[in-house]
């Protein structure tokens, strides 16, 4: 969800020692008036389709043919249209007779079907432990099991719903402009609750105020009731019993013992047999808090973003036939980095940071291996789903200092669009660009350098941070062009120096093949919640795609050299009989095969005038990361080691944080950067971790404990970054 912050045509004004800053705001953007669309054309582009490789059914049944002609709906727009009644009277009362007429669906028998579930059984006879079969009565175990029923969840009572529906409505009339809803994503969630199976909801949770607005939504577009996880020490006994009538979920404290514990087992069998559609709506009271000064000048508008359903039981059935031979990052990248091989090994990278609990470990390892993998789908559809927001796109043309914000910024919402990324943003481009700064006031400064014209800088010092976070948001739209830019820098870094003229890198022929090695050797480094590649999609596929976006933006153009086939020859190209009849699943030895073509495909980096800039702009979006990850090389032989995790991140955040003072770049003085610096070093092998008494320990392997060893994989680091 995308919290939209109102475009006004003027600035308000403020307290009289503000009144300077305010006209400097609001004047200075010269006289053009060109609007900024969030679509390219005549439609808007559709983001969020489930996987074609894993759910193919689902991703041809559950797509409505019409979803870029249907537009936006206001979800919170109550009118007398909306109910059964016509009159004055019913204009006055809309929102609750609105809130009578909505659909409350019966509460089904729930305490028989769980006594009949697997697990339950399984305790009742004696098959688990604490089972009948160790002192238990089932008489008594049913007991058991309406107790602790009755302490997760009480039959939703539908007047409290109503009521509840109603003051919601009231308040969030008050709070927003609008709570923006797309029709034609709403007729696919409505097409898939049509099939009978229960719906479950995964939600990125961008803000506090989601825990509002889902179950809202939801319930508001006919889609029942949303059962929604509290945490019971937040909450008094009045506040849970009033929540469990509102289709609250408690767990009972039996639930987070130990898995080997004999405690709790029953306890832990019903909540498993009880799941049901689950979401979190943690943050309700502490938005109220947070929302407690807000005035009516800071009403916003909201949009929900719903990614294309997908029927869990296909994925199941086909994601296990794409799995394949997987290698850790120390032995795909380790033996490179230290110049003992030159060759990639033909495998995919294993990298696995999903936070281990312990449900997930109560599963077998091919189910754990299946979930993490569903994340990783369900986290990429959620990322192409955002929206990207106007103050991402300013705060990357502010770090990268580009001069002219007028002209940039429109092209910078168009190269979104034109990838295929939703913008949440529209209007006036002056409006916009004059509210976009006033929402980053505080790390920006504007400067009058004649009449009519301002200059607007970042502000030196930490809250380049900030700038640096949101312009990530950017990232995800042009991922492919900077991974595919920074190996083209790092294939030239041993060619020509970084700070040579562009005339002199273009002449310099790149083969087909290095390409694939570099954008290989980049993707292994780079994290996999950055990159959030498909675990269907084989990495020479997206080399391939990589490749084709550098051509298709113009960076990179095909040099013909004498007696090579032409690249736009395909007519005359080799077929294999493998390419014929392969699986769409299998790319190694399609791949291979036309890795053994392309040995005389060659590339130029193109001469127009516009390609600096742009390469330039491509390869800083990956920068505070690379950055990050060479500076927690050199910190190696510095740090104090062995330590736990958290006290070596803070360790690298501090050492981060005195580089950013000396160097004045702040935009890799991030934990978070620091954390996923430690995490790829521990699979690189760099770091190891061992078990002690005061719990898990990192320290520096035998192999990189040399200086030299340290050097080599700064050195292999810093030729994918450029200056």
């Amino acid at each position: 969800m995308d919290t939209i912050l109102e475009a006004r045509l003027h600035t308000q004004q403020k307290s009289s020692q503000n009144g300077r800053e305010t006209s400097l705001w609001s004047s200075g953007f010269g006289m053009k008036l060109e609007a900024v669309t969030p679509f390219l054309g005549k439609y808007r582009p559709f983001v969020g389709r489930c996987c074609q490789t894993c759910t193919p059914k689902s991703w041809e049944s559950l797509f409505h043919r019409s979803i870029m002609d249907l537009g936006f709906c206001n979800a919170i727009l109550v009118k007398e249209e909306n109910t059964r009644f016509r009159g004055w009277l019913v204009r006055r009362l809309c929102y609750f007779l609105w809130s009578l007429e909505q659909h409350i669906p019966p509460c089904q028998d729930a305490p028989q079907k769980i006594m009949e579930s697997t697990g339950v059984q399984n305790v009742i006879s004696g098959r688990a432990p604490g089972g009948a079969g160790e002192g238990q009565v089932p008489n008594l175990v049913k007991k058991e099991v309406q107790r602790i029923l009755g302490h997760i969840q009480a039959p939703p009572c539908p007047f409290l719903l109503r009521l509840f529906s109603w003051a919601l409505l009231r308040f969030l009339n008050c709070l927003f402009l609008n709570v923006q809803l797309h029709k034609g994503q709403m007729k696919m969630v409505h097409k898939a609750a049509q099939a009978g199976s229960p719906l479950v909801f995964l939600s990125t949770h961008k803000s506090l105020l989601d825990g509002i607005l889902l179950p809202f939504v939801l319930l508001s577009q006919g889609l029942g009731v949303l059962r929604v996880a509290w945490d019971p020490r937040a909450c008094s006994p009045i506040l849970r019993a009033l929540l469990r009538k509102l289709g609250g979920l408690f767990l009972p404290p039996e639930a987070n013992l130990p898995l080997d514990s004999s405690e709790g087992v029953l306890a832990r069998a019903v909540i498993h047999a009880a799941s049901a559609p689950l979401g979190l709506w943690t943050g309700a009271l502490a938005v109220l808090r947070s929302l407690r000064g807000w005035g009516c000048s800071h009403r916003v508008c909201v949009r929900v973003q719903l990614a294309q359903p997908f029927s869990l039981q296909e994925y199941t059935i086909n994601a296990r036939s794409c799995w394949g031979s997987r290698q850790t990052l120390e032995q795909l990248l380790q033996p490179i980095v230290l110049g003992q091989c030159t060759a990639v090994p033909d495998t995919e990278k294993e990298q696995e940071w999903t936070p281990v609990t312990q449900p997930l470990l109560a599963l077998k390892e091919e189910d754990q291996c299946l979930i993490r993998r569903l994340s990783c789908h369900v986290l990429n559809a959620s990322v192409a789903s955002s929206a990207v927001m106007s103050t991402a796109i300013m705060a990357t043309l502010l770090l990268f200092k580009h001069p002219k914000l007028l002209g940039e910024f429109s092209w910078l919402t168009e190269e979104t669009l034109l990838r295929g990324f939703d913008v949440g943003f529209s209007g006036q481009l002056r409006c916009l660009l004059q509210h976009t700064l006033s929402l980053l006031r505080a790390h920006v400064a504007l400067l009058r350098v004649r009449q009519g014209d301002l200059l607007v800088v970042p502000r030196p010092g930490p809250g380049l941070m900030d700038l640096a976070r949101l312009s990530t948001e950017l990232l995800p739209a042009f991922l492919s062009e900077a991974v595919g830019a920074c190996a083209v820098r790092g294939l030239l870094a041993g060619r020509v120096p970084p700070e040579g003229p562009w005339e002199l890198q273009g002449i310099e022929l790149l083969s087909q093949n290095e390409l694939y090695r570099q954008i290989l050797l980049l993707l292994h480094l780079l994290p996999q919640d950055l990159l959030l590649l498909p675990p269907c999609q084989s990495s020479y596929c997206y080399c391939q795609e990589v490749l084709d976006r550098l051509i298709q933006c113009g960076l990179l153009v095909a040099e013909e050299t004498p007696g090579s086939q032409l690249a736009c020859d395909t007519g005359r190209q080799r077929l294999s009989a493998k390419l014929l009849w392969k699986p769409s699943g299998d790319f190694t030895d399609s791949d291979s095969d036309d890795f053994e073509e392309a040995e005389g495909r060659y590339f130029r980096l193109s001469q127009q005038s516009r390609c600096p800039d742009f390469f330039l702009f491509l390869c800083r979006l990956l920068s505070p990361l690379l950055k990050a990850f060479a500076q927690a090389a050199a910190f190696l032989h510095q740090g104090q080691l062995p330590d736990s995790e958290s006290g070596y991140v803070e360790q690298l955040f501090q050492f981060l944080q005195d580089t950013a003072q000396e160097e004045g770049f702040f935009e890799c003085a991030d934990p978070n950067l620091a954390i996923s610096a430690i995490w790829t070093f521990r699979d690189l092998g760099v770091l190891q971790q061992t078990q002690s008494p005061a719990g898990p320990m990192l320290h520096l392997s035998p192999t990189f404990a040399s200086r030299d060893n340290q050097e080599k994989l700064e050195q292999f680091i810093r030729q994918f970054i450029c200056g």
